[in-house]
């Protein structure tokens, strides 16, 4: 029996692959729908296997928030091109649903979730893989938990944002949170918060400055702390100078909204952005 090309458009709508690949799935299957999705599921795990070696640096990086639970999933490619495809966008959509449904703890449970036709999700950025030809993988899964949460992507789909709250927040001020955490990237919430390796490594830069420029040993971590000091101000969340307005920290701005108002968590991913 001839393959028509109303059943080439079928296995196309059912796979996302091409046309000659939907020709020759059918082809080699007999015409039998099932068999020829197998085939070219098959063509993915192999051209997986094949590209496991390679880098995936592109990709496209979503987020959402749901009262007080937000998520940030980025499904990773080798290419921009495959990285706006707008099944590959889709797919990473769906990816992310489920994130906000399931509240998976890991990335490993994600991908084991299942989609709406029952399969999981790493069976489908498999089948993708046949598809573009191209090394994917879900290369962040993160999520934060508050009263209260937002969540910011930024224009691209290459850069995301999410922050949770003790409190409930207007949307506005949680979203200007968000995307100071987008243009600035804290290391941390707060200071306590930052860890113990990159202060020990702060305060040595800061010693061998003071050391080189002449200054006195016993002076030395005096200076050091000083500088530390700055690099919170520079670098903790909460500390730092509000990017739509210098003159106040952004402590101090979601104060102005309520006096116990703070931030819990945050996280943000990016993908070949600074």
């Amino acid at each position: 029996m001839a393959v028509t090309m109303a059943d080439i458009s079928h296995l196309r709508k059912m796979s996302g692959a091409g046309m000659m690949d939907c020709k020759k799935a059918l082809e080699e299957a007999g015409n039998d729908f099932d068999k020829a999705m197998e085939i070219i599921r098959k063509k993915g795990q192999a051209v997986a296997a094949k590209r496991s070696d390679r880098e995936a640096s592109e990709g496209c990086v979503l987020a959402a928030e749901n009262a007080g639970f937000a998520a940030i999933v980025a499904l990773k490619c080798e290419t921009d091109f495959v990285a706006k495809n707008e099944q590959f966008v889709a797919l990473t959509q769906d990816i992310l649903n489920v994130a906000m449904s399931v509240k998976p703890e890991t990335v490993e449970a994600l991908l084991a979730s299942p989609l709406a036709d029952g399969r999981a999700i790493q069976e489908h950025i498999t089948d993708r893989v046949g598809v573009t030809g191209e090394k994917m993988e879900l290369g962040f899964y993160q999520f934060v938990n508050g009263a209260s949460s937002v969540s910011y992507i930024h224009p691209g789909n290459k850069l995301a944002t999410i922050v949770a709250f003790n409190e409930a927040v207007d949307h506005t001020v949680a979203r200007d949170v968000a995307m100071q955490v987008a243009a600035m990237n804290p290391v941390a919430v707060r200071a306590e918060e930052v860890p113990q390796n990159v202060i020990d490594t702060e305060m040595e830069i800061a010693r061998d400055k003071a050391r080189q420029s002449g200054k006195p040993e016993n002076l030395l971590d005096r200076i050091a702390q000083g500088a530390l000091q700055k690099y919170y101000k520079e670098n903790t969340l909460l500390q730092q100078e509000f990017i739509k307005d210098s003159k106040i920290s952004i402590e101090e701005y979601l104060r102005q909204q309520s006096k116990t108002l703070t931030i819990l968590a945050f996280s943000r991913v990016t993908l070949n952005v600074d």
